[in-house]
């Protein structure tokens, strides 16, 4: 780990293409600015480890519960995706 010390308005450079800088300091924080090109994804810690939650668990596939599926029928029978496609070319 690189470990810098930085006063306000100073920048930090990473790969020629995304400026870091100093904007306020405080006792406990420090705001900081990004400049960064359009294709480079930023994210605070909290939200990128959400996000990579929330992909996993999308990922996650239950076999037995897409097993259990079944086509939906009305009660009379009738295949109601039929229905609604009798419905669709009569308009």
């Amino acid at each position: 780990m690189l470990i810098l010390t930085r006063k306000v308005n100073q920048k930090l450079i990473i790969n020629d293409n995304i400026e870091v800088v100093i904007l306020e300091s405080y006792k406990n924080s420090v705001k900081i600015g990004v400049n960064a090109p359009n294709n480079v994804q930023i994210y605070r810690e909290e939200v990128y480890n959400e996000i990579k939650k929330s992909n996993k668990q999308a990922h996650h596939i239950d076999i037995n519960a897409v097993d259990k599926l079944k086509p939906i029928t009305n009660p009379n029978g009738f295949d109601l995706m039929k229905k609604i496609q009798k419905n669709d070319s009569s308009n």
